[in-house]
């Protein structure tokens, strides 16, 4: 089964032989060569370049282990090139290869090459490596499978599918699979023999035990505020052991750059500013999240809130936790200061959009509950509610829209409603 990944396809058409180097990124096994080596090349050969004109090295393969050299890499790359045609290089998990960058930009100075590669950890795109390609990367950030992408692949109606996104996420090769142990047995797998491994080594982590507990918290937490501070109390507190809030914000930057969970920054909406306290964090892959806990953990407000945190990052907004201040008066008639929060602030652009998700929203208080801080902010930006379900969008008479996960997600412009 070929999963279309039709909008990130887009993004690679559009800068073919833009002079730039693209540069694809996203967590290991969310379906970046997949995208390059079979995808993009099957629309290039389709719009009639010569398969001999296209190079392929997959840098993370043992049968290239010599190419991770860079001056071997190199010459095999100016070998291949036996014309003044144009070449298309795809290079596969390019921070396997020391001093890569040096590689690329002795590259860029051919006039006939068009140069593609692919890299699973964020800290090969710091400012120094923009620097030494002088502004002519250009990043394409790849995700697991929106929902969107898993249920045009998926056998059954969306009640079905939703539910087995809600346990399993959205790694494409999760969804080749047809039984439920295969899935989770893959996702625990690969958690632990992939991404903490590579986590491990590339930063060269002496305690293994400590990340692990560490993950183990995030993915407990996910949606609730936290800090390094907190979570070093409770290992404390709670375990006996000392682990820094040094460590623990080292630890969580190497999590953050191997893509496996996002930060999710606290904005004061009335005070514009944000707050450097308690971020929010979130996994890139749900499936990966109830796996690291077993399966055990099945909150659906808060998975719900995971998923739709990402589906806006793959829609390209800029997506933050809003916090509204208000006083209200006590039992005893004292003003008091209480803090709100808004699930997303949503930025592209001159566009925002305020979102709060709720898995229910039957009872008149908890519709009061989720419309409160809605209410408390002071512009007349949208402000939109996500429940769970397949209700069509609607407008309640304060102008707030109401819409069900089903239309939010299978509609690519649905916050334009």
């Amino acid at each position: 089964m070929e999963i279309k990944r039709d909008a990130y396809l887009e993004q690679l058409k559009i800068r073919k032989d833009n002079g730039m180097i693209k540069i694809i990124t996203g967590i290991r096994r969310c379906g970046k060569s997949f995208l390059l080596f079979v995808l993009f090349k099957k629309y290039l050969l389709e719009i009639g370049v010569d398969s001999e004109h296209i190079i392929e090295i997959a840098l993370d393969g043992i049968e290239n282990e010599e190419l991770r050299d860079p001056k071997k890499c190199y010459q095999y790359i100016k070998e291949v090139m036996k014309d003044e045609q144009k070449y298309y290089l795809f290079l596969d998990e390019v921070q396997f290869m020391p001093r890569f960058e040096e590689v690329l930009n002795s590259l860029l100075r051919i006039s006939n090459i068009d140069i593609y590669v692919t890299g699973s950890n964020s800290k090969f795109l710091s400012s120094d490596i923009v620097t030494e390609f002088r502004g002519r990367g250009d990043e394409v950030r790849i995700y697991p499978l929106s929902f969107a992408e898993f249920f045009a692949a998926f056998d059954g109606d969306y009640d079905d599918a939703w539910d087995e996104y809600m346990i399993y996420g959205g790694l494409p090769q999760v969804a080749q699979f047809s039984m439920e142990r295969q899935k989770a047995e893959y996702l625990k797998n690969i958690f632990a023999n992939v991404y903490i491994k590579d986590v491990v080594e590339r930063n060269k982590i002496q305690n293994v035990d400590e990340i692990g507990t560490l993950v183990d918290i995030l993915a407990s937490a996910i949606g609730a505020p936290t800090n390094p501070t907190k979570i070093s109390n409770t290992f404390t507190s709670e375990r006996g052991s000392s682990y820094n809030n040094k460590t623990i914000s080292n630890h969580i930057d190497y999590l953050s750059e191997a893509f496996l969970i996002s930060k999710a920054n606290r904005y004061n909406i009335k005070g514009r500013k944000y707050v450097g306290a308690n971020l929010k964090y979130y996994f890139t892959d749900i499936g990966l999240r109830n796996a690291r806990l077993n399966f055990r953990q099945q909150e659906p407000t808060h998975i719900m809130e995971n998923i739709v945190y990402n589906e806006l990052l793959v829609r390209g907004y800029n997506v933050d936790v809003g916090i509204v201040d208000v006083y209200a008066k006590n039992g005893e008639g004292r003003r008091v200061h209480k803090q709100l929060e808004v699930d997303f602030v949503v930025n592209q652009g001159s566009q925002r959009y305020y979102i709060q998700v709720a898995y229910d929203m039957s009872s008149e208080e908890k519709q009061r509950q989720e419309f409160y801080s809605l209410r408390n902010i002071p512009d007349s930006f949208k402000k939109i509610v996500i429940v769970n379900g397949t209700a069509k969008p609607w407008r309640n008479e304060e102008g707030f829209v109401i819409m069900g996960m089903k239309y939010f997600l299978l509609n690519a412009d649905s916050l334009e409603f």
